[in-house]
């Protein structure tokens, strides 16, 4: 009967097992409504890397700008690494990173761009030199859960990523994972946000949420037939573990029984 059950569950979830059954009503070619404005948003907590350049002639004066770059031991060494480590800045949790010369600035809510507009025009009050600056989320991170192949931390090379990409970092779903129950969490400074995603229908290209901010996380749901087989395996464990409980309890009994029977005859 358990079997029977999860055959019929399993068929009659058919229908959820391909991507955007609905892709043709869209024409062979559309743009996602936004592509263009994706840009990730600096947040309390984060780890930034920020350098500031400019021309050679130049490089003298903007290095006040920049914080030294360290070199470290590894455990077991005694000789400095070849590879020497940029360092961050840290986001406190009023948005603020104390940055060299120009002290205090407030990133938080700006997009990288914004911030890197921001610096420059600070700079520019003590160099009139152009310089660059250029700005990395170094803690841009997420992590996939649920029914992938594997689940946890996704690696990243770069800060413009989509469910659909970190799910098929995460190995993709596997088949006891429903597509249409996916769950996105986002921290957005401490407003928690959710957002749920059904991978059969396409209109996932057109939600704001189709591509991730850092410490985003993804559920996978598992499907009915995968929860009813687990709720069914729970049971018949239970009846197992109630039935060994008492047929030792019935093997105790009949051996102190057999002993009293044969000590009666002595």
């Amino acid at each position: 009967m358990v079997a029977i059950a999860a055959f019929l569950s399993s068929c009659g979830s058919n229908k959820n097992i391909a991507y955007f059954q609905d892709i043709e009503k869209y024409g062979q070619n559309f743009k996602s409504a936004d592509y263009y404005k994706y840009e990730p948003v600096i947040k309390s907590n984060d780890q930034l890397r920020i350098t500031v350049s400019a021309p050679a002639l130049y490089q003298e004066k903007v290095a006040q700008f920049n914080l030294p770059v360290s070199s470290y031991l590894t455990p077991g060494e005694t000789n400095l690494t070849s590879t020497p480590s940029l360092p961050t800045y840290h986001v406190d949790k009023e948005g603020i990173i104390n940055f060299p010369v120009l002290g205090k600035l407030k990133l938080a809510g700006m997009t990288k761009q914004e911030a890197m507009n921001y610096i420059e025009k600070r700079i520019a009050d003590y160099i009139r030199e152009k310089v660059i600056v250029n700005l990395e989320v170094a803690s841009f991170n997420i992590s996939v859960h649920g029914e992938v192949f594997k689940p946890g931390p996704v690696k990243l090379t770069n800060e413009r990523i989509s469910v659909l990409a970190a799910l098929g970092a995460a190995g993709g779903i596997t088949v006891y994972g429903d597509k249409t129950n996916v769950l996105l969490v986002r921290d957005n400074n401490g407003t928690i946000e959710h957002c749920k995603f059904d991978l059969t229908q396409s209109d996932i290209f057109n939600s704001p949420y189709f591509y991730l901010h850092q410490n985003d996380m993804l559920f996978v749901e598992s499907t009915k037939s995968r929860m009813q087989d687990s709720e069914y395996g729970q049971a018949d464990n239970y009846k197992l573990n109630r039935f060994s409980v008492i047929l030792s309890a019935i093997s105790s009994i009949t051996t102190i029984v057999a002993l009293l029977i044969v000590n009666n005859k002595k």
